[in-house]
């Protein structure tokens, strides 16, 4: 009989965990982004209620049959690039939308100590992004205390290296001493890209580990911008 309080008490936790999800979800999160506010949940179209979704719907010959409406169905790019792992490194947490959704809104009470990344090239990240993600394109997260100013061809080249680490570490709150870099204040980052099977945030948690970022200050939303559409969160369009 000792038991049942506890199983109850479980139970509990557990209702009232579901019950922050789903709040969480269908009312969102509203944070200022460029001094204007920005609600981040799933916009659900009307047509898209439980009574129009069922088994036989969900699952038709194309995923979804043709009693579901067309702003219900979701279209997209699979045969692309290389499926990545569910873990992807020691120690770095992999993530999903509630998780990218609490952490922003750790960023927004705390941006000393998180931020979120889109680890993607410019153009990818100026058409569309998650609201409050910076830019870190993976192949601009260098650095090399063995690089001087003769490795380069020009002095411009020499330049836009200071000045992209220089950012790297400004973003990232890592700071640079006489003993090396210290990650003793660095934030966590959560970082994503174009979905399950885009390296290019799997290269920027790599290059962060290999120059010592603590892996356990590194979130990977594996699903990133894909799975994000996918069950119609807000985005932003630069």
């Amino acid at each position: 009989m000792k038991r049942l309080p506890i199983l109850l008490a479980l139970l509990s936790s557990l209702l009232l965990a579901e019950n922050f999800l789903k709040a969480l979800q269908d009312n969102g999160i509203t944070v200022k982004e460029n001094n204007q506010s920005i609600t981040i949940k799933r916009e659900k179209n009307p047509l898209c209620t439980p009574q129009n979704l069922h088994p036989e719907s969900l699952f038709g010959g194309a995923y979804a049959g043709k009693g579901v409406a067309d702003v219900c169905k979701k279209t997209f790019v699979t045969h692309v690039g290389v499926l990545q792992p569910m873990q992807l490194a020691k120690g770095v947490s992999t993530v999903g939308e509630v998780e990218v959704l609490q952490h922003i809104k750790n960023t927004a009470a705390q941006p000393d100590k998180y931020i979120l990344v889109d680890a993607r090239t410019p153009p990818w990240y100026q058409q569309m992004t998650i609201p409050t993600a910076v830019n870190i394109p993976f192949n601009a997260i260098e650095y090399d205390e063995d690089i001087y100013e003769d490795d380069f061809q020009t002095e411009k080249e020499f330049q836009s290296y200071i000045a992209s680490y220089q950012r790297l570490f400004a973003l990232l709150n890592i700071k640079q001493s006489h003993k090396g870099l210290d990650f003793s204040h660095a934030k966590t980052a959560l970082i994503f890209c174009n979905g399950s099977w885009c390296s290019q945030s799997p290269n920027a948690i790599r290059s962060l580990i290999n120059m010592g970022y603590p892996s356990n200050k590194l979130l990977w939303y594996r699903g990133g911008l894909q799975d994000w559409l996918i069950y119609d969160f807000t985005v932003d369009k630069k």
